[in-house]
């Protein structure tokens, strides 16, 4: 089944860097069709029902109740989603599988269960499988029967995957390869009857494996201790002597890093879809205890500092949520043009991913980032009882802490996004030079930035975004040239390099939430004022990162004229934060629920 949305006008791949867009082209809950609604309420109603009520039977793991349960998200079709009809999918558009993993994230440990099966479980096999792999596990797969799990860390190789240790050996016959090695942190360990499986072909090729849980030589160690997600399966995976089948080698010998790498790009960005669903749950609950809890006489809801930590959960959740939904519509338009030009489901889903791979990866930080503070202010609103583990408020803390970590640490995920950039620079792909000495130019002549050729509502916004750029530009193109003289090595200074990242950061967000201000403000109370703190909040963190990056980056001699231009472009009109704050928390103390 096909999920019928608009066509969306989209933005390729960093190209929010460099280009401006409209609210009506960009993609917002306003835009979800009948069928998307139903499939939202479907989720939702699939965690009220067997999730939440069974949390405790799963955090601790009670035999048999997670397959049960992923055998009946399989019968709702939760499972195979994002699969092709031929292999028992039901495949959806990338807007549902965005609903979808958003439901899922206010499940607790059970996302990571239904995340690590229906990702990196499965999608190695939809993007890189034969058609005789595909035909074999995608439909057991897809409805639950078997459930798939991920080996890929070692003991010595975590970040650093390619150095892994585990080894290949084809036998004098060709017709197995023996593998012996362990893998470990291996989610989904415990119940998974399928592995995808690393290992160093010849000693150098690394090279993906199909291995079935019940082969010989296959054996598990204990479950994990873990800080938090105790409810899913974490175990280590040891292989001896495991005899596999030339025809379960996955993909191409020696090109591993392709599976490995390829599948973390949707994966960060579904991952950082769940952080967002964890959030609105979260915040729900800390908005029903502040107004639940009683002080001095009288709800602690109306405190002025309840109120703004209520406010702040709500603005970055908001911030979020528009750059979640506005990926998902150049995602699903991306992969229905990759369609129509020929390419198959699979690859069309695949391609997307990697040309949105920075995007990706902003999602994935900054979803982990807010749902860390979100948890963290819930246990700060709900005192002594957040602290106590009779309730669901100290496991979600928890739990929470693990999204920094996984799908490539945060501190890698920034590092990658500057990587991606300079590579498309170098290949052509990304223009850096351009822009960089435009705003050198403007510096220097003192020149003011022209009015917007289209009066918008919020022009000031609009102009102070474009500022942001311009900062981000300056910095990025002495980098550039730093390093193309040989003078900076980008290996070394991570240091400002995250600081760059960050910048980016915070211009997706705050143009996101932008756009959707400009499209659903008139029907959403307290949008506009989260929108004034949101930009009055980043020029603060974008003047005090462009800043850490010049003293980092930037020859003494220069210093002046960055730091003017840094203090020039980072003004933003003065805001009552406290007033706008209060108005937000106001509406959601009325509703009693995040409403945003």
């Amino acid at each position: 089944m096909e999920t019928a949305s608009k066509s969306i006008h989209k933005l390729n791949g960093t190209e929010f860097l460099i280009k401006s867009t409209d609210e009506a082209h960009t993609f917002s809950q306003q835009d979800y069709t009948e069928e998307h609604q139903m499939i939202q309420a479907s989720i939702n109603d699939f965690i009220n029902e067997r999730i939440i009520p069974n949390a405790d039977r799963i955090e601790v793991q009670e035999p048999g109740l997670n397959s049960q349960l992923m055998a009946e998200a399989g019968e709702l079709g939760f499972l195979g989603a994002h699969m092709p009809e031929i292999y028992g999918g039901m495949q959806l558009d990338f807007i549902s599988e965005t609903i979808i993993a958003e439901g899922m994230g206010g499940s607790g440990s059970y996302s990571v269960s239904y995340n690590a099966h229906t990702g990196i479980g499965m999608l190695p096999i939809l993007y890189f499988g034969t058609q005789t792999q595909k035909e074999k596990y995608l439909p057991m797969l897809s409805s639950g029967e078997w459930v798939a799990a991920y080996c890929l860390t070692e003991p010595g190789s975590g970040s650093d995957a390619l150095s892994a240790k585990t080894r290949a050996e084809l036998t004098e016959d060709g017709k197995h390869y023996i593998l012996n090695g362990q893998k470990m942190w291996i989610s989904n360990a415990g119940f998974a009857q399928l592995f995808i499986v690393f290992a160093q072909v010849d000693g150098d090729k690394f090279t993906g494996f199909l291995v079935e849980a019940d082969t010989q030589g296959v054996s598990l160690g204990e479950e994990e201790m873990k800080l938090g997600i105790k409810g899913s399966s974490t175990r280590q995976v040891y292989f001896e002597n495991v005899k596999i089948p030339t025809e379960n080698l996955l993909g191409t010998l020696g090109k591993g890093h392709l599976i490995a790498f390829n599948v973390l790009n949707i994966g960060r960005y579904k991952l950082g879809v769940s952080c967002l669903g964890g959030c609105k749950r979260v915040a729900t609950t800390t908005i029903e205890y502040a107004n639940e809890r009683k002080q001095f006489g009288q709800s602690i809801s109306n405190f002025g500092a309840i109120k703004h930590k209520l406010a702040e959960q709500a603005i970055r959740i908001a911030g979020l949520d528009a750059a979640v939904l506005r990926i998902a519509g150049w995602m699903e338009q991306d992969i229905k043009d990759r369609i129509e030009e020929g390419a198959e489901y699979g690859q069309a889903k695949l391609q997307a991913a990697e040309a949105y791979a920075l995007e990706c990866s902003i999602i994935k930080v900054l979803g982990s980032e807010v749902l860390d503070f979100v948890v963290d202010e819930c246990v700060q609103v709900h005192g002594g009882m957040g602290y106590s583990e009779e309730g669901s408020i100290a496991r979600a803390y928890r739990d929470s802490r693990i999204n920094r970590i996984f799908e490539g640490t945060n501190e890698i995920n920034r590092l990658l996004m500057l990587s991606l950039l300079f590579k498309k620079a170098m290949k052509g792909e990304f223009d850096i030079a351009t822009p960089a000495m435009a705003v050198q130019a403007e510096l220097m002549k003192g020149a003011q930035q022209e009015s917007t050729e289209q009066e918008y509502l919020y022009s000031d916004e609009r102009k102070t975004l474009d500022n942001f750029k311009k900062i981000f530009f300056m910095l990025m193109g002495y980098a550039g040239q730093q390093a193309m003289s040989g003078s900076l090595n980008l290996k070394e200074a991570q240091e400002p390099l995250m600081n760059l990242s960050d910048i980016i950061i915070d211009i997706f967000t705050t143009e996101s939430l932008l756009l959707r201000v400009e499209k659903e403000q008139a029907s959403r109370p307290g949008l506009e004022s989260a929108l004034k703190v949101q930009f009055h909040d980043a020029a603060k963190r974008i003047y005090a990162n462009a800043m850490d990056a010049t003293g980092s980056l930037v020859d003494e001699s220069m210093f002046g004229a960055f730091i003017s231009g840094i203090k020039k472009l980072s003004k933003y009109p003065m805001q009552n934060v406290m007033e706008r704050r209060r108005e937000i928390a106001d509406i959601l103390i009325q509703e009693n629920k995040f409403v945003f």
